[in-house]
């Protein structure tokens, strides 16, 4: 099960991009689309980790796992 982000987290992300007013909607897809995005991520993350022999996921790694974003 993933976590979610909190609704007023991503309204805030909606607004400091510049709107004005957001639906309920509007923040709720895109809640959605960023857990996802972010599973994707740390899924590769891993890989990338256990790879090089690892087990703690670094830095390095999720910047390695967005390089194809």
């Amino acid at each position: 099960m993933m976590a979610e982000l909190s609704l007023s987290s991503v309204e805030k992300i909606l607004k400091d991009a510049g709107a004005k007013r957001v639906s309920d909607d509007a923040i709720r897809e895109l809640r959605k689309i960023i857990e996802e995005f972010a599973e994707d991520i740390g899924t590769e993350a891993v890989k990338v980790a256990e790879h090089a022999g690892r087990k703690t996921i670094k830095e390095k790694d999720i910047k390695f796992a967005t390089r194809q974003y």
